[in-house]
């Protein structure tokens, strides 16, 4: 198999890893997560005249690449600088619900998405709903023609900040069933949508949704009625791939600068890296990142796929990523000693952030736990 990247990928990672690298240093990126509005437009805007926003989407929906190797040098790229902008949230969640379910009048939304001029974000989990897609207790119930919807939504991505929500809700059936969901568009100002923001502790900002009686026109509902699951499937399993990706260019980053590190620091008179015992963590840590970049790699092989081939190469990625995210995080640290927890150091952020990438779309129990599930199906 060549793991090649083709030439118009390599020029994509060459291109936006070079701006992460000079427009999104640590101070930059440090001072835009911890903002009241948890992102930057302007930069947001910049990501999309570079061509990262329209690289996630298919020609179809006016994008350029789409493909799973596409999303994840994006998003490797992407996590090398902890960009917080908002990519997962906007244009692979909603984005991808949207490009997957919608109608033409519906779809037309996807070019202000790729522009950068309207922010999206993917309302589906709940406070009760734990990592289960199916969970769903929000309602959606007919009002003449529309549509009026009640229930909650638990850390939505930029949710106070989203110009338009797309919102999962119950329209037939129990509250566990894959059968009667459906998914909505909705406008973030639309009467009994209320919204809390929230600092995450990885940087950027989440919100806490209600919905109270919000009446829709019959053109919100995305999709056929009740038949979302799927279509819920297949955009967070794009979206555990671009996580996964993401979580390799941290590791990498917090891998280079570890070994800087062991260059440098000197006890004794001598480097620390020229000890027998830190050089054999680091040789493990190494054969760890890349066993990731290997699950990384045959989940994105696998995307376009058969669904349980596709599901369970996705879930042994996010198990792995969450594994060895951790344990980069902790070596990378220890190594480092005290300094290594220390705010004005950009390692201490890529370990939060390792470590919460975990706990994004199903933690590494949860994986484990269905990949198991799915593997008995298949016998």
């Amino acid at each position: 198999m060549n793991f090649e990247h083709t030439e118009d990928r390599r020029m994509l990672a060459d291109s936006l890893g070079r701006f992460v690298k000079e427009q999104y240093g640590f101070e930059a990126r440090d001072r835009i997560a911890r903002s009241p509005q948890g992102f930057s437009a302007e930069t947001w805007r910049r990501f999309a005249e570079l061509g990262a926003i329209g690289a996630l989407f298919d020609e179809a929906h006016g994008g350029f690449g789409g493909d799973a190797f596409d999303i994840a040098v994006v998003f490797e790229a992407l996590g090398r600088g902890l960009v917080v902008e908002p990519f997962l949230a906007s244009a692979v969640l909603a984005g991808g619900a949207i490009a997957r379910a919608g109608n033409a009048a519906q779809r037309a939304l996807l070019a202000e998405i790729i522009g950068g001029t309207t922010l999206a974000t993917f309302a589906h989990g709940e406070p009760d709903g734990g990592y289960e897609p199916h969970r769903v207790s929000t309602t959606a119930r007919r009002d003449g023609a529309g549509w009026v919807l009640d229930g909650a939504k638990a850390v939505v991505a930029l949710g106070a900040q989203a110009d338009v929500l797309v919102v999962s809700a119950r329209t037939s059936g129990r509250v566990d069933d894959a059968d009667g969901i459906s998914l909505f568009i909705v406008p973030a100002g639309a009467a009994g949508v209320t919204r809390r923001g929230y600092a995450v502790v990885d940087g950027g900002r989440a919100a806490e949704v209600h919905l109270q009686g919000v009446r829709l026109d019959a053109s919100a509902l995305l999709g056929a009625e009740g038949a979302a699951a799927p279509v819920i499937e297949q955009v967070v399993g794009t979206g555990v791939l671009a996580l996964c990706a993401e979580a390799l260019g941290a590791m990498d980053v917090a891998k280079e600068a570890t070994l800087e590190y062991l260059r440098t620091r000197k006890q004794f008179g001598v480097p620390i890296g020229s000890f027998q015992a830190l050089q054999h963590r680091m040789a493990d840590l190494l054969l760890e990142i890349e066993q990731a970049r290997s699950t990384v790699i045959n989940a994105a092989a696998a995307l376009s796929g058969e669904r349980v081939a596709r599901e369970r190469a996705l879930s042994a990625a996010k198990f792995t990523i969450g594994r060895i995210g951790a344990l980069v995080a902790e070596e990378c640290i220890q190594m480092h000693g005290g300094i290594g927890m220390t705010w004005e150091l950009p390692l201490a952020h890529y370990a939060k952030r390792l470590v919460m990438i975990d706990h994004q779309l199903g933690d590494e129990d949860h994986h484990l736990a269905r990949y198991i599930a799915l593997g008995r199906a298949q016998e």
